[in-house]
């Protein structure tokens, strides 16, 4: 098993079951799943609201382990990075991946089977085919007006 960087060790057993306004701050950073969905970028249609995931990543997306390389100093380099929170969830959850922990839960439905909260395996969601690693290109490389050449289904593991 691989190293998890997320901290999961002492959490309550089963925290997800109960409300998500009620997590510890440890608790709701451990939701996070590790897939780096949140972290391509998407494309919205202004007339359906439909979103689009798209294969290009953020420039701080590190694409060899799904995870943003300056995680704690990202809105310093990205400020319109989403800064998740309870209180910002309801406005923002139609942008997350539908296999998001967070929008799941949201939405009322359990995690899905290969999370690494259920696993104890922080790799359970490549493994299960969920993320994108080692498939994204850095937004850095393509022209905004070229994105939608990149647009593709959202990987899901079988947990949609």
């Amino acid at each position: 098993m691989s190293e998890d960087p997320i901290d999961r060790t002492g959490l309550r057993a089963r925290f997800w079951e109960g409300p998500l306004d009620r997590m510890t701050p440890q608790e709701w950073e451990a939701l996070c799943d590790g897939c780096g969905k949140c972290c391509l970028n998407k494309l919205e249609d202004e007339e359906t609201g439909e979103v689009a995931l798209t294969r290009i990543a953020c420039r701080l997306f590190d694409d060899a382990t799904c995870r943003c390389a300056n995680y704690a100093d990202r809105l310093r380099h990205v400020p319109e990075c989403v800064v998740l929170t309870p209180k910002t969830l309801p406005d923002v959850v139609y942008f997350f991946p539908v296999t998001c922990a967070y929008r799941r839960l949201h939405e009322g439905r359990g995690l899905p089977e290969w999370h690494p909260l259920l696993t104890g395996d922080p790799m359970s969601p490549h493994r299960a085919g969920a993320s994108l690693m080692d498939e994204t290109v850095s937004e850095t490389q393509i022209p905004e007006e070229d994105w939608e050449d990149f647009v593709i289904e959202e990987p899901t593991g079988g947990a949609a």
